[in-house]
Order: C-alpha cells, then sequence, then structure tokens
C-alpha cells in the first residue's frame, strides 16, 4: 500500500512538470556541419613551370675565325656596352693589316707614277707631239692604279676592322647568361661564346604540351607566381609561341611576357605559370557535397539563418575530388561537404570549417 503510494506521487510530480513545461518537448541543440565554399574547377585551369629569362638574350659571337688568348668575364657577371669580354690572338690579323698597309703604299707609289705619266702626255698632245692614241693608253694606265689603290685601300680597311674584331664587346647592358669558351679554344667565326641577358624588360619560358597547343595563342592573357612569393600572382600574356616542336621533348616552347614591366623578378627563378581557358570557369564542390534524387544532382547550402536549404544544381564531368557545378550556386555560397545524407530542408545547424573553426555567415539583408 505505501508503495502504491509512493508510485502515485511520483507520476503526480512527472505530469505537474509536464504541465509547467506546456507538454512542449526542448528541441535539439544545432547539428555541426563541415562546410566549404565552391572554388574555380581546377579543369579549367593548367599551370605549367618556367623559368625567368630577359626579354632580349643575344648570342654574342667572334666575326673571325682565332684562338682565344683571354676572357675577361664569367657567367653571372654584369657587363655595360661596349665593354671587352674576350679576346682572339691578334698576331694574324695584325700581320694581315702590316700586308694590306704595304699594298696601299706600292699602289700609292704605282699611282704617283701613273700620275706623272699621264700629265707629260697631256702636256704633249697639246703640242701635238704624241698620237691620241698614245694619250689614251697613259689616261687608262692612270685610272687604273687609281682603282688598285682604291681596292688596297679597302682591303686595308678591312684587315684593320678584323683586329678590331679580335675584341668581342657587350652590345648591350646587362648580365651574361651563359659562357661556350675558355683560354686557348679556337674558335669558328659567328660560333656563340657569350649568351647576354640584357637589362630591361623580363618574361617566363615555360614548354607547352603537343596536346594541348590549340588551346593557346598569342596574347592569350595568364597569370605567373614567382616561386619566391607564393601567393602572389601577376598578370602577363603569351607573346611568343613557336611554330614547331622541339625533337626531343616533343613540347613547344613559349614565351610569356609580364603586363607589369616592375615586376621584381630576378633571371633564372623559377616561376608557375596559369593558363585559364578561353571558356568561363565554372564552380566545384567536392564529391562528397553532391546528393542526387530521381536524377536530379543536389547540394545543401547553409543560409545566413544557419538553417540548411536544399539547392537543385547542374554539374559538369565529374571528376576524383571536385565535381564542377554549371548552375545554382555563387562563389561566396557555404555547402555543406560531409553528412549529407543526414540531412533536411529547414534543419538548423552550426557549421564549421575544416579547422574546427565557427564559420560566420552574412547577415541577413
Amino acid at each position: 500500500m505505501f508503495r502504491q503510494a509512493i508510485s502515485i506521487a511520483s507520476l503526480g510530480s512527472v505530469l505537474l512538470l509536464a504541465a509547467c513545461g506546456n507538454g512542449e518537448p526542448e528541441p535539439p541543440p544545432p547539428r555541426p556541419v563541415l562546410v566549404v565554399q565552391p572554388q574555380p574547377a581546377s579543369a579549367m585551369r593548367e599551370s605549367y613551370p618556367g623559368e625567368v629569362h630577359a626579354r632580349y638574350e643575344p648570342e654574342l659571337a667572334f666575326r673571325i675565325d682565332g684562338k682565344v688568348s683571354e676572357r675577361l668575364v664569367e657567367a653571372g657577371d654584369r657587363v655595360r656596352k661596349d665593354q671587352p669580354l674576350a679576346r682572339l690572338d691578334p698576331q694574324d690579323v695584325r700581320l694581315q693589316l702590316d700586308g694590306m698597309r704595304a699594298q696601299v703604299t706600292a699602289a700609292e707609289a704605282n699611282l704617283r707614277v701613273a700620275k706623272a705619266e699621264y700629265d707629260r702626255y697631256r702636256a704633249l698632245l697639246g703640242r701635238q707631239l704624241v698620237s691620241q692614241s698614245q694619250f689614251d693608253s697613259a689616261d687608262n694606265a692612270y685610272r687604273s692604279a687609281a682603282a688598285r689603290l682604291q681596292q688596297a685601300q679597302a682591303q686595308f680597311d678591312v684587315a684593320s676592322n678584323q683586329v678590331d674584331y679580335a675584341v668581342l664587346r657587350a652590345s648591350r647592358d646587362g648580365v651574361i647568361a651563359r659562357r661556350s669558351i675558355e683560354v686557348g679554344q679556337v674558335v669558328a667565326a659567328g660560333q656563340t661564346a657569350f649568351v647576354l641577358a640584357a637589362d630591361g624588360e623580363r618574361e617566363v619560358a615555360i614548354n607547352l604540351p603537343e596536346q594541348a597547343l590549340e588551346r593557346y595563342r598569342i596574347g592569350q592573357e595568364v597569370e605567373v607566381e614567382l616561386w619566391s612569393q607564393p601567393g602572389r600572382r601577376y598578370a602577363g600574356q603569351i607573346r611568343e609561341l613557336s611554330p614547331a616542336a622541339d625533337p626531343n621533348t616533343r613540347t613547344y616552347s613559349a614565351r610569356v611576357a609580364f603586363s607589369d614591366q616592375d615586376v621584381p623578378a630576378d633571371l633564372g627563378q623559377s616561376a608557375l605559370v596559369t593558363v585559364r581557358r578561353a571558356a568561363k570557369v565554372p564552380l566545384a564542390v567536392p564529391l562528397s557535397a553532391i546528393s542526387a534524387e530521381r536524377e536530379q544532382a543536389f547540394v545543401w547550402r547553409v543560409r545566413n539563418d544557419s538553417t540548411l536549404q536544399r539547392v537543385a544544381v547542374r554539374t559538369g564531368p565529374y571528376g576524383e575530388r571536385l565535381v564542377p557545378v554549371l548552375e545554382g550556386l555563387q562563389a561566396d555560397d557555404w555547402i555543406v561537404m560531409a553528412g549529407v545524407q543526414l540531412l533536411s530542408e529547414g534543419q538548423p545547424v552550426r557549421p564549421v570549417d575544416r579547422d574546427n573553426r565557427p564559420v560566420e555567415l552574412a547577415p541577413q539583408e
């Protein structure tokens, strides 16, 4: 009897508490969900490694054959315009110059004799002591001697220039990018001795694969990221595109010029050139964020009041990790990326990012 009285009292207490709560169960706390924002579809962006070069890189070479007697600079040295870089043994060219000088002297002496003969025959012709044919012969000899002197003088000038050609000079201000000669080496005329990276504009050299060449054109806009400045991108464009593939790598070389000439890019720095395709770049979400019902794909978007909204989307070809979303999303949307099969429309949630930090949603307008 006593136990029955206790049970009735307990039941009365429960009913009293229920009456105080108006009979409504306490709502469950908001469910934590992992959210992300859509990102540009990586399939529409292609990146290629490259190296910073000078816009102008002339190959410097001697204009005559010879043996290198002196090398004055090394790769990486800064040089000024007309600065001597290397010298050839001048003995042979000086001997040629001496020979040409002797020929000039002989031609001058021959011209003086021919001139004296010409003057004498002209005076005798005026007194009618020689025939016209004799005077014409003297005149022709004089003209021939003058021509031989002119020829000898031209050859002397060439030999004189060759003495100057024995010294290789920088064509403009810049840095020696490559050296290809050593002291004692015999070089041919036109053989590359140095490559000069001229001061001024800088650009990035890249190699494009054969199968992707049709997607690129001269003037196409790109983005350049220097590996020494991660996260900072500079605008550029494709300035030059080789019409022929490299026989060894089967790639096409290209040059990318910076749009801003004040970019702090040093010679030899590594860079990453990112090229966007001509089409509009779609957004992409993780594969785990996509659900489907009756052949209609959808995602769960978090509203500004921290409740869920089911949004139908049109997707592109599925990738290994990401799915391009062609329609239905904006770049500033927050999308649930895990546990989507357990969610419902209008459900209150507590959004967190990958680092388990609360996500601040934009206030409702």
